[in-house]
């Protein structure tokens, strides 16, 4: 039970959005937007989040659409994970959100209020870092769309006032050869000790990691090492450790060095899938 009242606004446009969460500032009520809840249920009942406003993006038509063309997927920020699990577009996401907490909650939990929010494994973000994806983001100085990577640095780096709106991705990454593997201390239950998604291009295997450190993140340099061919897997495993950023989560979950005992064998599984038991050797 939340131990605190808010105002429910349930805006039909993104201007009107908007417009709400500028109006509720000035009036100083702290607004924030939603789309499922369920991140503010969860943490309001810590008394962790305590908005005097929530402002529900839900019934925006460009929050809700799902439209593939011959060049670009389009997601709005306001499906559910159930939603893009059963449309099953984007494999590779449909893989790492049919992962997230449990099949009750999944109906709940959007694939905005996933990548935006506070619990810090957004592993729905794990698949457009590796695709280069573009974000559409609406604010007071009206919508942009930009690359993920110019925004999203271990959370989606939001201006006051601003929401994501959409996420669009070119149709030629959807059929990459791809894998997603999350790995917990019970399997079936619980937070992640490491889940790390993966794809096989041209130029190498990119690779993209949540619950490892408290944040999501590709890395460049890790990915340099592990594609490191003409050395062994374990040698280019051992490489890349080097580059993981810090702090190392050490939790409840699971100990620093469990969670790198993890990722290394993680890697190992990850590898065989979109190498071969040949090669990944």
């Amino acid at each position: 039970m939340i131990s605190f009242d808010f105002e429910y606004y349930k805006p039909s446009t993104i201007n009107e959005a908007v417009q709400l969460f500028y109006t509720l500032q000035i009036q100083k009520k702290r607004p924030i937007y939603f789309s499922g809840g369920t991140e503010i249920i969860t943490l309001g009942r810590l008394n962790l989040v305590t908005p005097e406003a929530v402002i529900d993006i839900h019934d925006i038509p460009e929050c809700k659409v799902l439209q593939l063309d011959e060049y670009h997927l389009v997601m709005g920020a306001a499906l559910t994970l159930t939603e893009i699990e059963k449309a099953n577009v984007f494999p590779l996401l449909s893989k790492t959100a049919s992962e997230v907490a449990d099949h009750t909650a999944r109906n709940k939990i959007t694939l905005g209020g996933n990548i935006c929010g506070k619990i810090f494994y957004r592993e729905a973000v794990l698949p457009f870092l590796l695709t280069n994806s573009q974000v559409v983001i609406a604010g007071p100085s009206g919508i942009k769309r930009v690359p993920i990577q110019d925004v999203f640095y271990k959370q989606l780096r939001l201006q006051t006032g601003e929401f994501l709106v959409q996420i669009v991705t070119n149709q030629n990454d959807l059929s990459v050869p791809s894998v997603s593997i999350k790995k917990r201390r019970q399997w079936g239950t619980g937070y992640p000790l490491v889940t790390i998604a993966a794809m096989k291009t041209k130029e190498g295997i990119r690779a993209a990691f949540s619950g490892l450190c408290p944040f999501p993140f590709r890395s460049k340099q890790i990915e340099d090492d592990l594609n490191q061919t003409q050395l062994p897997l374990e040698a280019r495993i051992e490489h890349a450790i080097h580059h993981l950023p810090t702090p190392i989560l050490n939790d409840t979950e699971g100990s620093s060095e469990y969670r790198i005992f993890v990722f290394k064998n993680t890697l190992q599984e990850i590898f065989t899938a979109l190498e071969g038991e040949e090669h990944a050797q």
